[in-house]
C-alpha cells in the first residue's frame, strides 16, 4: 500500500495535531529532524529513563540531544519523570476526572484520528478494570489513511454488483485495518466501475481505529452511508445494528472470541454482509483458533485475503475462495499472478 502523505503533510500534522501534546523540550529535540525523515512517521514512545523512541516505516530509532536520528541508545536522549508527567496533563488538558473512562481504555483518541495508548499500574474492580494509575509510558500513533488501499481486492470481493462475506488475516502491523477501512469506505460512497451506488454499512468500532472516531465523529472517511458504533463490543454491536439500522452490510476488526462468532452467524444469516479481520499469518494460523475455526468449518466465509510484509506494508500474499480455499491471487516478488 502507498499512502499519500508528504512534507506538507506531516508537518502540519505535528505542528498542530501532535506535537503540543509533548514537553517543550521533546518538540525542538523533534522539530530538529529534517522533515523528509518523518514523512513515514508512525509512532512516538515514551518510557521514563528509556530512550524517546520515534517508529518510521515499521523501525525503532531514538534520537542525540541533538536531534539527530540515531541507533545507539547510550547516545540518545532519555524520556524523564517529568516528560511522562507532562504529557499525561497535556493530553487529558489537565482534567485527570474527565479521563477516566480513556484510561479504563488503555488508549484514547485525539482530534486528526491520532491514538495515544499508555502503560502503568492497571487498578481492578470486580475483575474489571477501574483505572490505570501511575502511568509509565505512551505510544502515540499517527493516523495514516491511505486512500484506494482497497483497488486491488476489490474486484475479488464484488460478485453480481454484491460485497461478499470477507475475512482479512493478517498479521500485526501488516495493514489489515488500512485495507478493511478503504473497503468500507468505497463500499459506502460507491464505486462507479462495479455499478455501486453505495451501501449501508455499520461499522463496530470497538478499539476506535477504524474511523477514529473524536466527540462522535469519524476522523478518518469511512464513507457516506456508514453508522459508527465507536468503543463499542463487537458482539454487542452486530446486535445492536441488526435490530436498529438495517445495515446491507457490517464491518469490525479483530475478531477471535465465541460471541463473536455467534453475532457475525446471526448476521450472515439475515443476509447481511459481513467484512472483517482477524490476527493471522495464513488461513492454517486462524484455524488454530477454536471460535474463527467455526465460521471457516461451516463456509460462511467467502473470500479470504491474506496480507504479509513480501513486498512492504500492506502485501497481498493470496485471496481464497470460501468454497474451495484455491488461490485467485497470489503475489510473488511484488507481481500479481491472477488463477481460475
Amino acid at each position: 500500500m502507498e499512502d499519500t502523505y508528504n512534507k506538507k503533510t506531516i508537518k502540519r500534522i505535528l505542528d498542530f495535531e501532535i506535537l503540543p501534546l509533548l514537553p517543550l523540550n521533546i518538540v525542538e529535540l523533534i522539530k530538529k529532524i529534517p522533515i523528509n525523515q518523518l514523512v513515514n512517521l508512525e509512532e512516538i514512545r515514551l518510557r521514563p529513563t528509556k530512550p524517546l523512541m520515534l517508529v518510521i516505516n515499521n523501525e525503532d530509532f531514538m534520537i542525540n540531544d541533538d536531534g539527530r536520528i540515531t541507533n545507539e541508545s547510550s547516545k540518545a536522549y532519555h524520556t524523564t519523570k517529568d516528560d511522562i508527567y507532562k504529557t499525561f496533563h497535556f493530553i487529558s488538558q489537565y482534567s485527570v476526572y474527565s479521563f477516566e473512562e480513556e484510561l479504563r481504555n488503555g488508549y484514547i483518541t485525539l482530534s486528526g484520528g491520532h491514538r495515544v495508548g499508555f502503560s502503568g499500574r492497571v487498578l481492578l474492580e470486580n475483575e474489571n478494570i477501574k483505572t490505570i494509575k501511575y502511568i509509565s509510558g505512551f505510544n502515540i500513533r499517527i493516523a495514516r489513511e491511505v486512500i484506494g488501499a482497497a483497488d486491488k481486492v476489490l474486484p475479488f470481493i464484488i460478485n453480481g454488483g454484491k460485497p461478499l462475506n470477507t475475512l482479512i488475516i493478517s498479521p500485526p502491523k501488516a495493514g489489515k485495518t488500512t485495507l478493511l477501512r478503504d473497503i468500507i469506505r468505497q463500499l459506502s460512497s460507491g464505486v462507479d466501475e462495479f455499478g455501486i451506488k453505495g451501501f449501508n454499512i455499520g461499522l463496530v468500532d470497538e478499539r476506535s481505529e477504524i474511523a477514529c472516531c473524536y466527540e462522535g465523529i469519524p476522523q478518518n472517511d469511512v464513507g457516506i452511508r456508514t453508522d459508527v458504533l465507536d468503543s463499542c463490543p463487537k458482539a454487542k454491536g452486530i446486535m445492536l445494528l441488526l435490530r436498529s439500522m438495517s445495515p446491507d452490510i457490517i464491518a469490525t476488526d479483530e475478531i477471535g472470541r465465541n460471541e463473536d462468532v455467534i453475532a457475525i452467524e446471526e448476521a450472515i444469516n439475515t443476509g447481511v454482509t459481513i467484512i472483517t479481520t482477524a490476527h493471522g499469518s495464513d488461513l492454517n494460523d486462524i484455524r488454530r483458533r477454536p471460535a474463527i475455526r467455526k465460521l471457516i468449518n461451516k463456509g460462511f466465509f467467502d473470500r479470504y485475503i491474506i496480507l504479509g510484509t513480501s513486498s512492504g506494508v500492506g502485501s497481498i500474499e493470496a485471496i481464497l475462495k470460501g468454497n474451495n480455499f484455491e488461490n485467485i491471487y497470489i503475489c510473488k516478488k511484488g507481481k500479481k499472478i491472477q488463477c481460475g
